[in-house]
């Protein structure tokens, strides 16, 4: 492996497989924003990414190399011997190209750094890789993550016209203006959605409210209290998920169907806690064993009841775990579905996901299925980036001095 850390080996090599990468990236890309047919070829991809890299290295008209290398790389693909193979017309073909030389130039600048072309030294070969494998990763995992809903948002906006002329083709006619949301507002007006999403709403803020009222008091005896069996409770918090959940599903229908409590919301509402307040415990617990053990002592000394230390102090100081543990609360009682689907058959009282489970079936268009995956995960998203600076903010820092 010593041969490697050449810069006249190390460059060509990350840039090959870095073409590669970025090829791919934007062949796929390309594709689903157009419709037409781009996919990488990889013989060439390598050729091109070895040579550049090399080129990178050398540095023959210094930084600005890298830029004619772009350049190069979009006249190749004009020509027809570029990294990507093509069969779109020109327009689609320049924009293809012209991004996949700006995104070669500026990350191999940042990938190779100012690796020399002779030896490098351990610490330069290992940053050069370590830079190759981050830029990998971010690729790979947020291509994970957005083609599919990419896919799916795409596909809600089509009719039925054009998913039948072609399935695979997810560009999107903007000059249908409004009518691009056709989907959604069928969803509202024939489907009742809007009902579903107020039931799962309604639903998941009584999750949370009831999974906190259980889990603060339960958590704090665990982490603060003194107790007979209070080590055996803490480590069998978490036993519920030892028992898979399927296992579970005949005894809770049948005991639900005995009670009367299938198919109403007041036997959703009770069930739902059960499956949240073990991991909020958990959760809470571990949070409350962190909290200086001064602060709370130092109201017992002024006079605060026991209740009274929780409630003004252990709460404020753990906003941060009270938001990380409700939105976590809140997603999982937003995406169920196992429960929701066995317990209720009647369409006025369905969730959201129950509701989306409806939608799966050959009479009913497929966008209509997409777009009501759509209006299931973007609320969560929001909700997720709203409160994701309290999730991470440390409320505790300054609250005991010396």
């Amino acid at each position: 492996m010593s041969f490697l850390r050449h810069g006249l080996v190390t460059g060509p090599v990350l840039g090959a497989l870095w073409m590669v990468i970025l090829a791919t990236t934007v062949a796929v890309a390309m594709s689903f924003a157009t419709g037409e047919p781009f996919r990488p070829v990889i013989w060439l991809s390598l050729l091109w990414g070895a040579v550049l890299g090399l080129m990178a290295i050398l540095r023959p008209a210094g930084p600005a190399g890298a830029w004619i290398g772009a350049a190069a790389i979009l006249a190749g693909t004009l020509a027809g011997i570029g990294p990507m193979g093509i069969e779109a017309p020109v327009v689609p073909t320049a924009i293809a190209g012209a991004i996949l030389g700006a995104a070669f130039a500026r990350s191999m600048l940042a990938i190779l750094g100012d690796c020399p072309p002779g030896a490098l030294t351990r610490h330069e070969f290992e940053a050069a890789v370590i830079r190759f494998l981050t830029g990998f990763g971010y690729i790979f995992f947020t291509a994970i993550v957005l083609i599919p809903f990419y896919v799916m948002v795409m596909t809600s906006l089509k009719n039925q016209s054009e998913l039948l002329q072609n399935p695979l083709d997810f560009s999107i006619d903007l000059s249908q203006g409004l009518g691009l949301f056709r989907s959604y507002v069928e969803l509202i007006r024939d489907f009742n959605f809007g009902s579903y999403l107020w039931t799962s709403f309604y639903v998941s803020v009584l999750t949370v409210f009831i999974t906190l009222a259980f889990s603060i008091p339960g958590a704090y005896a665990v982490a603060r209290l003194r107790f007979r069996g209070q080590a055996l409770m803490a480590r069998s918090i978490l036993l519920i998920y030892m028992v898979p959940m399927i296992v579970l599903a005949l005894p809770i229908y049948i005991a639900f169907s005995m009670t009367g409590l299938r198919n109403t919301i007041f036997g959703i509402v009770m069930i739902y806690p059960v499956t949240t307040i073990p991991v909020a415990l958990y959760m809470l617990q571990g949070y409350f064993r962190g909290l200086p053990h001064e602060v709370e002592e130092a109201g017992l000394m002024d006079g605060l009841s026991r209740l009274a230390v929780i409630w003004k102090i252990t709460l404020p100081l753990s906003l941060p775990a009270l938001a990380s543990v409700s939105l976590y609360v809140f997603m999982i009682a937003w995406n169920e579905f196992l429960l929701a689907f066995m317990l209720l058959d009647d369409p006025s009282k369905f969730t959201l996901t129950r509701g989306i489970a409806s939608l799966n079936s050959s009479e009913i268009p497929r966008q209509h299925l997409m777009a009501g995956a759509v209006i299931a995960t973007v609320p969560i998203m929001a909700l997720f980036l709203g409160l994701e600076r309290f999730m991470t903010k440390g409320l505790t820092a300054g609250s005991v001095k010396g």
